[in-house]
Parts: C-alpha cells; sequence; structure tokens
C-alpha cells in the first residue's frame, strides 16, 4: 500500500494534479473521491477529465448516478450520494471491470461493491481555496497508479 498527501491552493491546482493522474490511468482503474461538500471532488473530476482529453462540459451527475464521456479512454463518473440501499443492483461491476476509467463520488454509499483494488482520494478544506489531499492505494494497481503520480 502506498500513500501520499499534498495541498494545493486554489481549484486549478487541484485540477492539475487530477489532470496528471489521469494521464497515467488505464482501463480498469478505479478512483474513489472522499470529502465534505465543497471539499473539490468535482473540480478533481473535471481536471481529471480534461487529462483524459474529454471535450463535454463535466459537472456532478447529483441525479443520474452515472455519467459517461469519451476521452483517452471513457470516463465513467458516478455520485452516488443519494443511493438509499448500498446493495441496489446497478450494473456497477460493467463499469468498474470495464473499457474505461472509474471515478466515485461519496464511495461508502456502495462500499460493498467497490472493487477491492482502488485509488482512495480525500479532499479536505485547509482554507477557502486551500485543499489537503490524501491519497492511498488498496492493491497493486492502485499502488504502481500511486507511485507513477508521486514521482512524475
Amino acid at each position: 500500500m502506498e500513500e501520499w498527501s499534498l495541498r494545493t491552493e486554489s481549484p486549478e491546482e487541484t485540477m492539475k494534479l487530477a489532470s496528471a493522474l489521469a494521464g497515467l490511468v488505464q482501463k480498469g482503474d478505479v478512483i474513489t473521491l472522499e470529502g465534505d461538500l465543497g471539499a473539490g471532488k468535482t473540480s478533481f473530476t473535471k481536471g481529471f477529465a480534461q487529462g483524459l482529453g474529454v471535450k463535454r462540459v463535466v459537472n456532478s451527475p447529483t441525479f443520474t448516478i452515472i455519467k459517461e464521456y469519451k476521452g483517452r479512454i471513457p470516463l465513467y463518473h458516478m455520485d452516488v450520494y443519494r443511493m438509499e440501499d448500498e446493495d441496489e443492483e446497478l450494473g456497477l461491476e460493467e463499469y468498474f471491470y470495464g473499457e474505461g476509467v472509474s471515478v466515485v463520488e461519496w464511495p461508502s454509499m456502495i462500499a460493498s461493491q467497490l472493487p477491492e483494488d482502488r485509488l482512495v482520494i480525500s479532499l479536505f478544506h485547509v482554507g477557502e481555496t486551500n485543499r489537503e489531499i490524501k491519497m492511498h492505494s488498496t492493491g497493486l494497481r492502485s499502488t504502481e497508479l500511486l507511485k507513477e503520480l508521486r514521482y512524475e
């Protein structure tokens, strides 16, 4: 398991970090984003999408649960905050083990359905625009991904 923590001073800096991560991902990678409302999860995802070459506007899929975007590889952006039943069958494994990369906001709502190997990213307010970003891996692939990002 690999861990890394850093601070960003603006949404743009957070997006730049996410864009760099997007340049390293492969199909089947799963990234979870944790943090309070307004912590920067959607800004992170916007930067990530830019790094994948997504041309569409990216916003939170609050009412649709999953939005798909075309980029270098498909991006599956999930916001599962409004899930009422953690075990509700949504076919998420088709996304997690599919042809794209999954970014999941509020992952605790579907903890039992998440793949074991994933990159966990937590965002914390440390000022009006400053964020502390903590990342840790949970398996071999996510460890490799985090090491690549950290030493890039």
